[in-house]
């Protein structure tokens, strides 16, 4: 993996939880947390990781407070990672099972020359963009489904293109549409199915029973 750049890797996990009823990164998957999987996995991958939280439990976690919006948040976490990093990945927490090859592939695209580079994989379901009409849920366009896909993390950036695009404080739902926003080439590359995010209660017992399978893996790459 990109052996010249200096690479540090944010974990998100300073969400409330509200779609989920509580906080899902605290939520256990076998011996280990949602969020010590991705930490895990991520301290493998990188020079050095931050690990954003609430800010109730940051001192508790040694982490960074996290704030109310998922951007404000990556943003307090890249106040932490040291000016010498050249690429930096962000990380959602409650993506537990992303693997190495994932970090190594976003690396390597940036390494290569991208500003970003994202992992999506294939949309299976036919999209439909709806509009409100007179308050009726109208269907207004159906995308070529060929040219969908749907985004993971970790994402990686050129560190000062991450840096200057979160400066002015935009929202964002994920930090590659603040690269995208200012003109900045983000590439894609091949995702994994199996890198799901825990949303809903469904998710987390779904994690459950993989975590079943796959916690001797974790077991080495924890420090």
């Amino acid at each position: 993996m990109a052996p010249h750049e200096i690479i540090w890797t944010v974990v998100v996990g300073g969400g409330s939880g509200t779609r989920f009823g509580r906080l899902k990164q605290y939520e256990h998957l076998g011996d280990r947390r949602v969020i010590d999987w991705s930490r895990a996995i991520a301290e493998q991958a990188s020079n050095g990781v931050v690990v954003v939280v609430p800010a109730a439990d940051a001192e508790r976690e040694r982490a960074v407070a996290g704030s109310d919006s998922r951007a404000a948040s990556v943003r307090a976490g890249l106040a932490s990672v040291p000016a010498e990093a050249t690429i930096i990945c962000v990380h959602d927490a409650a993506r537990p099972f992303a693997g190495i090859e994932i970090y190594e592939r976003v690396v390597d695209a940036v390494a290569d020359g991208a500003d970003a580079a994202i992992p999506g994989v294939a949309v299976p379901d036919t999209i439909k963009v709806v509009h409100d009409v007179d308050g009726v849920r109208t269907v207004v366009d159906t995308p070529d489904r060929a040219s969908l896909v749907a985004v993971q993390t970790p994402q990686a950036f050129r560190a000062a293109k991450l840096r200057a695009a979160h400066a002015d404080g935009t929202d964002a739902t994920d930090d590659a549409a603040l690269i995208e926003r200012s003109g900045g080439r983000v590439v894609v590359v091949e995702g994994d199915p199996v890198n799901r995010k825990i949303t809903l209660p469904d998710d987390l017992e779904w994690a459950r029973r993989r975590a079943a399978t796959t916690g001797a893996a974790l077991d080495e790459v924890s420090p």
